[in-house]
Parts: structure tokens; sequence; C-alpha cells
């Protein structure tokens, strides 16, 4: 513990905002956890939770407190999936123009 009291209250500021900045990322963390987990089961909001996610990561990105690279990573990542599942269900369906995507 530091001695001088400008040290001190850095310590305590920073502390609070490590407890801000951890929250943030939880929540983004937990936002693409749900998107892929409904993404798993099928589940029709899907496209919502995409949004949320979507929304979270640039939240947090915005922040600085993930860079700027790893949310675009992120972000591509999720398109990515979304795009597999709706060509292997239209593919299921049997939608002719499925094979052009």
């Amino acid at each position: 513990m530091p001695n001088i009291e400008s040290a001190i209250k850095r310590v305590r500021t920073s502390e609070k905002a490590n407890v801000l900045n951890n929250t943030q990322k939880s929540a983004m963390r937990t936002a693409i956890k749900k998107y892929e987990t409904a993404l798993a089961e099928g589940a029709d909001n899907s496209e919502a939770l995409l949004q949320d996610a979507i929304k979270a990561i640039d939240s947090v990105a915005s922040k600085g407190l993930i860079h700027a690279n790893k949310a675009a990573r992120d972000k591509s990542r999720l398109a990515k999936k979304n795009e597999q599942i709706i060509f292997n269900r239209e593919e299921a369906i049997g939608n002719p123009m499925a094979s052009f995507l």
C-alpha cells in the first residue's frame, strides 16, 4: 500500500475502474455466449442476439477495454457463424438459390 496520499487515491480509483471494466467485458462475453447458444439450438431470436453481441463488442472496444482489431475479429467470426447457419438451413430446405451464396 502506498504512503503518498495521491497514490492511495489512485489505488482506490483504479480499483473502481477495474470493477467497471471487468463488468463491461463480462457482459460482452455473456452476450456472445447467449448468441452462440441460441445459434446452436436454432432459436428464432438469434438475429436479435447477434445485434446485441455486436453492440456489446462495439461498446467495449470504444472504451478501449479490448483492441479494435479484436473487436473486428470477434464480430467477423460471429457474422461468419450466422451466415453459415443460414446457408445450412436454406440448403436443408432445398432452396435453389442457396448454392449461389
